[in-house]
């Protein structure tokens, strides 16, 4: 009970006085009744008046006008009663929409918690991880020689101190694979170090960069986005001016002010106020269910009018896990023993190369075999003994080193090779490239289906990279290099609106909240991307995106439709009082059924629609990259 009064602190005081007013009547205290009454509802209209002021100084006229002049003009009358209904009705639809959007955001709580706290400074380049001192990452100075643990996110910009390192980079810059880097490299803040502690020195204090610039851009993006008008607001204006005309009318052919206040208390925007709120709260619980979190009732609409869509590549379009696409065994060696025995000897690695080659290994039910011996070299490659054969896996220059007669392999755009050699003697490459999601071309397809007229493709990465991608799941727009500032000029220019953005990673989280709708694949996806978009697919799938629009549609119309039946209702109910058939209190009590059934026709939107249009499991493939062949 503290917590609801805490929280709509005006529907239990409407409460409390209607039961302290009633019995005040009862106990033949009317007039002490009606100055409590009288003087309660004089403050909300007070407020709500307020209010209203402030909102029609930014041209925002809404449904509150109509209110206003209904309590003004029941107290007028002396229906006090009515009045209080009225404050409960209103003050009842605004909490429903809040609990709507709270309910909806209370299933996110990442913030942008990912921002580096801390950072281990070194007396000297030479000292031990054992001797590093822990700072604010706010006190890191220019100059600072850092370490940085495996799997940790680099706090600040530095210059690598590390012979070598490798470092993820996907949140940042959408590159899938790891990024390898030498001594005196830049190293980006947000990336994550990989299976070795390595030493930087800070080029840049942590507000100069890299992840603090985006993070500060997504709170700009944020605060500049243009509002969104309720749904119910747009019919404000003539609803508001046929109830007036009404009610006047009735007044001036009665000659009694009583009619005016009896016919407008029919007039009250309560069914308007509760059909959205309702619809919309059904929409999000239905979305929920589709694997799809909307942050609240005004996304819902937004999301239902989409018109153009912008997607991220590399873990959006893509599955964000390079797979085996081709093995070019040599010297004589069998593919699949070839890639048998590259599997076994990468059976402990963390390199992301190693789960793609594993992954092709177990799709061809090949079995590994034990391994003895294995090492691995950051950045280098993985060395292994299994089923009697010395087995070296990764880049060319490591594995040439134990097998000189290694031959480069050509690669098409977007693919990396690991080099094998067994026994001293060079085995063949293995191919990976990150391959569109298997159901990314029937999801844009489905996407134009539902009233998509443009789709692109907004990246970081090269042309070479992202036009294979769009190609292979039908994105005829492509807009690659691109800097996260970049994607939210583009992302702002883009017409027809509104606009949707589909990302997942930090790289992505400015263009999300600048868009009109901002979905984050938040299965894997980073923090910042979640807290930044409208809504977030939980499920590492593009297929709930299109359950989501439909489903967004099929609300939108719920609600209007709940809300002409509230319209007409109300309007039905006026024409009856305008003879004086219905008194103000039987009017306020009738209007409850009209409440009820707006929420009833409103409740059809947790059905969801009929026919979504999901995505089977056993969707096709998109068509396959293009490959280079290998040389005869």
């Amino acid at each position: 009970m503290l917590r609801l009064t805490r929280r709509y602190p005006i529907i239990v005081a409407t409460l409390v006085v209607g039961v302290v007013v009633i019995a005040l009547d009862l106990a033949g205290l009317q007039p002490a009744g009606q100055i409590l009454a009288t003087a309660y509802v004089a403050a909300v209209i007070l407020w709500t008046a307020i209010d209203m002021i402030r909102s029609l100084l930014r041209g925002h006229f809404g449904l509150d006008i109509l209110a206003v002049v209904a309590m003004v003009a029941t107290l007028l009358v002396g229906e006090y009663l009515a009045a209080l209904i009225i404050v409960l009705m209103l003050s009842g639809g605004e909490a429903l929409e809040d609990y709507a959007s709270r309910r909806a955001k209370h299933e996110l709580t990442a913030l942008l918690e990912r921002t580096p706290q801390q950072a281990h400074v070194l007396a000297e380049p030479g000292a031990q991880g054992e001797n590093a001192t822990d700072i604010d990452v706010t006190e890191v100075a220019v100059g600072d020689i850092l370490l940085v643990r495996p799997a940790e996110i680099v706090p600040v910009d530095g210059e690598l101190l590390t012979p070598a390192a490798s470092f993820d980079q996907s949140s940042l810059t959408g590159e899938s694979l790891p990024v390898p880097l030498l001594a005196g490299d830049e190293v980006l803040s947000g990336s994550v170090n990989g299976t070795h502690a390595v030493r930087i020195r800070a080029l840049r204090p942590a507000d100069r960069s890299q992840y603090q610039q985006i993070v500060a851009l997504v709170r700009q993006a944020q605060e500049s986005r243009a509002p969104i008008v309720r749904l119910a607001d747009r019919f404000a204006v003539p609803f508001t001016i046929v109830s007036l005309a009404l009610a006047a009318i009735a007044w001036i052919a009665s000659g009694d002010p009583v009619r005016f206040a009896e016919v407008l208390v029919l007039a009250t925007p309560c069914p308007l106020l509760i059909a959205a709120p309702v619809a919309f709260l059904g929409g999000l619980s239905r979305s929920a269910k589709s694997g799809v979190i909307v942050k609240g009732g005004a996304v819902i609409e937004q999301l239902a009018r989409v018109r153009s869509i912008a997607f991220d590549k590399t873990g959006t379009l893509t599955a964000g896990r390079p797979s085996v696409v081709e093995v070019r065994p040599a010297g004589g060696f069998d593919a699949d023993e070839l890639l048998r025995l590259a599997a076994s000897a990468e059976q402990s690695s963390t390199h992301v190369l190693a789960a793609g080659i594993r992954a092709a290994a177990a799709e061809r039910d090949l079995v590994l075999a034990p391994i003895a011996g294995g090492e691995e070299i950051a950045t280098s490659g993985v060395r292994a003994d299994a089923d009697g054969h010395t087995v070296v896996v990764g880049k060319p220059a490591f594995v040439a080193a134990i097998a000189g007669d290694v031959a480069r392999t050509p690669l098409a755009a977007g693919q990396a090779a690991a080099y094998v050699a067994v026994d001293g003697r060079f085995a063949g490459t293995i191919v990976l490239a990150d391959d569109p999601r298997d159901e990314s071309a029937e999801v844009v397809r489905l996407l134009r289906a539902e009233g998509a007229q443009r789709i692109a493709i907004l990246t970081g990465d090269v042309a070479a990279t992202a036009e294979p991608i769009a190609a292979a799941v039908g994105i005829d727009e492509v807009h690659a290099e691109l800097l996260p500032a970049e994607k939210v000029a583009i992302a702002r220019d883009m017409q027809p609106r509104p606009v949707m953005m589909v990302g997942d990673g930090v790289n992505d989280a400015p263009v999300l909240a600048a868009a009109d709708v901002g979905v984050a694949m938040g299965a894997r996806g980073a923090t910042a991307a979640g807290e930044a978009a409208d809504a977030v697919i939980l499920k590492d799938s593009l297929r709930p995106l299109v359950d989501g629009i439909a489903i967004a549609r099929f609300t939108r119309r719920v609600a209007l439709v709940a809300i002409w039946i509230g319209i007409a209702l109300s309007i039905g109910l006026m024409l009856i009082a305008m003879t004086g058939a219905i008194p103000a209190v039987a009017g306020a009590l009738t209007q409850e059924l009209v409440d009820l059934a707006t929420i009833l026709a409103a409740l059809v939107a947790l059905r969801g629609p009929s026919s979504v249009r999901r995505l089977a499991q056993s969707t096709p493939r998109v068509k396959p990259l293009p490959e280079v062949q290998p040389p005869a």
